[in-house]
């Protein structure tokens, strides 16, 4: 170990040890009991990893300054709705309630109303500061309800006192950001069919001096919300989609906001809009499930039964599992019928790759209605041949030869000619299954209607991240996430081990309904060797399929070890071609940013961090 990673581990125990008290103590205690001393020990070191760019000193530099905020007071929007934000209130402690409430009083738009519907009649000075507040602004709005109806009850008093157009969701001990009516109003000014719009969030300690843990989140991502309520809060629904659905569910309490969230983007269809700007603080304190979720159980077990009945109002099977981090579910879908899987391998020379993956397959693959393609290009050696050859008694396993010089969308959609399924698997010939039952578990995935393609976790041999989907702009034109991460490591918010939309997966490991492939024209023949499948994932994409990143399967990959460096003149210049029609083709998503990422985070670093922000250090505080 050199000097400097003595000094980055003793950086890291001593923020370790900082922030060690008897209830952190106590909490790393029920954390060691769920997980077991291995997951433990690597959460451990998760969690408490240096930050690349540190959130407070962004978050002040984020934040828009007085001149902004009076910038937007003055703000003359042609589409005014009102929003009405409903709060349920139970013996909410007197500075938290006067602070919740002056952060609607604080806010740059002005026409919104406060329901608060009280559900501690007992807690006389609690009912003294409602009054003086609703006497003081008419737009304070506030119900006694004479009895703790629970917080599924609570709310539902809050929503019928609404009269605005909009409602929004705020619990009673966490802050709007002053300009986060404004945000939310910008939005629906710049799409009037909007039904719902939702913002980024963060933490905030209980005396308010710190923030942490910012969620900066994709736009609407139906997978992600299968896996984790990632939408939670700042959540605005149009009143008459609230009146429809019904408000909360009291047999849902503890994910209450999760199964409602779920009814609504039912009902809203794809008119979801997403705010990417951290308009919603979420205190923290020791009853708060936001920094103590193995408390309450119950909210996780509520959760996957709000998974569970979401599937069931759309029609949809899946079997529905917590996963070791709690909160973050699995949806495994079954497979129907037995349709073919056309496994499409391109290969030269690389007998000792490609024996190890088709060896993977055999061993791994439980699924028995699959052929094997073997596009055979310009090989040289004998013992390839002599190897093509034992394959060939293989009735599963056809041998095709592409005579042209290598260009790695034409050999696909080549094979692709020549394939019987209905399903495409593209596979590199360097990759090994590792997952069983791997090809029924992306089978169950692309066989949903609104699915074109699924990839998977690839993870060098040294048990790194290679692929855990693709992010449009990382690195100039696309690039893969949480590269060189630990493959037991979960990532940012868990990210690296979740089911999740995104715009991209490599094609080393995808599988593509044909019919999809076929709608969007297969690969492009221009882009040889680079961006092939990722343009051909955005041609997917804009043909309305999703492409879905499915981590429960996984492969190692070694990663055009056949291909060779980008080191010729040739070379070089064709991959400075593929770049400029990748610019050229999809300007529109390089420039607006991938819809599934977050134009807050980073992209030059692969790991969730943080954009840093010009002038951090110098921002007037």
């Amino acid at each position: 170990m050199n000097k400097k990673q003595q000094a980055g581990g003793g950086i890291q125990w001593g923020r370790m040890l900082k922030k060690l008290n008897p209830y952190t103590i106590q909490k790393g205690f029920r954390y060691l009991k769920h997980y077991g001393p291995k997951e433990f020990w690597i959460r451990l070191h998760e969690r408490f990893e240096p930050e690349e760019v540190p959130y407070g000193p962004w978050y002040e530099a984020y934040i828009p300054d007085k001149a902004e905020l009076e910038k937007q007071k003055k703000h003359k929007f042609a589409y005014t709705p009102r929003i009405s934000v409903a709060v349920p209130a139970f013996r909410t402690p007197e500075v938290f309630l006067r602070q919740m409430i002056q952060s609607l009083l604080d806010q740059t738009y002005p026409n919104w109303e406060l329901c608060i519907a009280n559900g501690s009649p007992d807690d006389t000075e609690m009912t003294a500061i409602l009054k003086e507040y609703a006497s003081a602004d008419r737009r304070i709005c506030v119900r006694d309800l004479g009895e703790n109806l629970g917080i599924a009850g609570n709310t539902n008093a809050a929503l019928t006192m609404a009269s605005g157009e909009f409602v929004g969701l705020l619990d009673h001990d966490d802050l709007l950001a002053p300009n986060a009516l404004y945000e939310i109003v910008k939005k629906l000014n710049e799409d009037r069919e909007l039904d719902a719009v939702y913002t980024d969030e963060d933490k905030v300690t209980t005396d308010l001096s710190e923030h942490f843990q910012p969620h900066l989140k994709p736009d609407f991502n139906l997978d992600l919300l299968r896996s984790n309520n990632y939408i939670c809060h700042f959540f605005v629904v149009r009143k008459t989609i609230v009146d429809k659905v019904g408000g909360f569910r009291q047999e849902f309490d503890g994910a209450q906001d999760h199964d409602f969230i779920f009814r609504c983007v039912e009902e809203a269809s794809s008119r979801v809009g997403h705010v990417p700007e951290i308009v919603y603080h979420w205190r923290t304190h020791k009853a708060s499930t936001a920094d103590n979720p193995a408390s309450k159980m119950y909210a996780f077990d509520a959760g996957k039964r709000a998974i569970e009945a979401h599937l069931k109002r759309v029609g949809v099977e899946g079997e529905v599992s917590h996963t070791p981090d709690l909160g973050f579910f699995r949806v495994k879908y079954p497979v129907h019928g037995e349709p073919m899987v056309s496994i499409i391998i391109p290969n030269k020379d690389e007998k000792e790759s490609l024996q190890a993956c088709i060896e993977s397959i055999r061993e791994k693959t439980e699924y028995q209605n699959y052929e094997i393609l073997i596009i055979e290009n310009n090989s040289t050696s004998e013992e390839i041949f002599h190897y093509y050859k034992e394959l060939s008694r293989d009735p599963k396993i056809r041998l095709l030869r592409w005579k042209k010089e290598f260009n790695y969308s034409a050999i696909n959609n080549y094979g692709v000619r020549h394939a019987k399924g209905d399903y495409l698997l593209f596979l590199n010939n360097d990759v090994t299954v590792i997952t069983p039952g791997w090809i029924k578990e992306m089978l169950g995935v692309c066989q949903r209607r609104e699915v074109g393609a699924v990839g998977v976790k690839l993870i060098y041999p040294d048990n790194t991240i290679q692929h855990a989907g693709c992010v449009i702009g990382i690195g100039g034109i696309a690039g893969h996430m949480f590269v060189d991460m630990p493959a037991n490591r979960t990532g940012y918010l868990h990210k690296a081990s979740i089911l999740q939309d995104m715009s991209a997966v490599t094609a080393a490991c995808m599988m593509m309904k044909r019919s999809v492939f076929e709608e969007a024209g297969g690969f492009t023949e221009k882009l040889s060797v680079a961006f092939n499948d990722v343009d051909l994932c955005l041609k997917v994409r804009k043909n309305g399929s999703l492409i879905v990143y499915d981590p429960y399967v996984q492969l190692y990959h070694m990663e055009s070890k056949t291909r060779g460096a980008e080191d010729s003149e040739a070379k070089v210049r064709r991959f400075q071609e593929e770049i400029e029609y990748m610019r050229c083709q999809w300007i529109d998503i390089l420039r607006k940013g991938d819809p599934y990422y977050n134009k807050n985070l980073s992209l030059t670093k692969w790991n969730y961090s943080l954009r840093p922000i010009r002038g951090m250090e110098n921002k007037e505080k």
